[in-house]
């Protein structure tokens, strides 16, 4: 149980609601920052606006999940106002506060390292990176059926990175008839892929690979889908980037070309949104519990 600690939730999208839920279940005190336009309203739950003495007496503080503008905005689907965490509203936290994410940029890493606040990324554990990961892959799947006139069934696919992501992908891609090939960099990935049975090659020879395919799924966060790799793309593929914003696919070439080429970063919450804040809940009530005991003492 949560009882007689403090959490506020600032910003988010559907997932958050179902973090909520469970943190209500769990006897938390919860304070709701930027849900001004949430309908209906929780009952016992405590609504405010982003003040620095609204932070004072907060134990842990939970973010939107990716944190990725670099001024400091947060952004919420339940708020038209201007959410901005600012240097002054870090500064009011107790000092024994932390603020829990999914994923930030360096700039916010940096602006709490300043200010000597732990900040905890979960889609940096390998646990929630892998159960995310599933509806990851239905999510790029059922991009892929709206986007092509074929059956997944008998498509070449390829999916680059054998990452916690990339491994679910090609084994669900696989799974349901698909003729797979994994692109890798690490030797050691190219022996696991080829114990998954799944055709790996180097990255080094994408351009080669990528004559015959319908289907390529990138989840590397670099450039890797690159002008002249899409040079060699047959007209009816489709690309899918899963990597995170800009992605690794060179977009405006690939329009160029007549290429479909989309970024799909975030899929959970959007294919999934209920289980998703299912997995980041677990998650959170896990690392908070942890430190319930010595939260009691402040």
């Amino acid at each position: 149980m949560l009882t007689g600690i403090h959490v506020a939730f600032l910003g988010g999208d559907a997932r958050q609601l179902e973090v909520i839920e469970k943190f209500s279940e769990m006897d938390a005190s919860i304070t709701l920052i930027g849900f001004d336009n949430l309908e209906p309203k929780y009952s016992g739950v405590k609504y405010a606006e982003l003040k620095e003495d609204v932070l004072k007496t907060i134990d842990a503080l939970i973010l939107h999940a990716v944190v990725t503008n670099n001024t400091g905005k947060i952004d919420s689907i339940f708020s038209s106002k201007e959410l901005l965490l600012t240097q002054s509203h870090l500064k009011s936290l107790p000092k024994h506060a932390k603020i829990y994410t999914g994923y930030s940029k360096p700039y916010f890493r940096n602006l709490c390292q300043e200010n000597k606040i732990e900040l905890i990324e979960l889609f940096e554990r390998d646990d929630v990176a892998i159960y995310n990961s599933i509806p990851t892959a239905e999510g790029a799947i059922m991009m892929a059926i709206e986007n092509t006139d074929i059956t997944i069934h008998g498509s070449n696919c390829i999916v680059l990175g054998l990452g916690r992501t990339g491994i679910t992908l090609a084994r669900t891609l696989k799974g349901i008839g698909a003729h797979v090939k994994i692109g890798v960099r690490k030797h050691e990935h190219f022996a696991r892929a080829s114990e998954m049975q799944l055709n790996p090659f180097f990255l080094k020879n994408l351009s080669n690979e990528v004559t015959d395919i319908d289907l390529l799924f990138n989840t590397i966060p670099t450039m890797i889908v690159t002008a002249q790799v899409i040079a060699h793309i047959p007209h009816r593929a489709v690309i899918i980037d899963l990597a995170s914003k800009p992605g690794g696919t060179d977009f405006r070439f690939a329009e160029k070309r007549g290429i479909k080429a989309m970024i799909a970063p975030g899929l959970p919450g959007i294919v999934a949104p209920k289980t998703a804040g299912q997995i980041i809940a677990k998650s959170l009530i896990q690392l908070i519990s942890e430190n319930s005991s010595e939260w009691g003492n402040n």
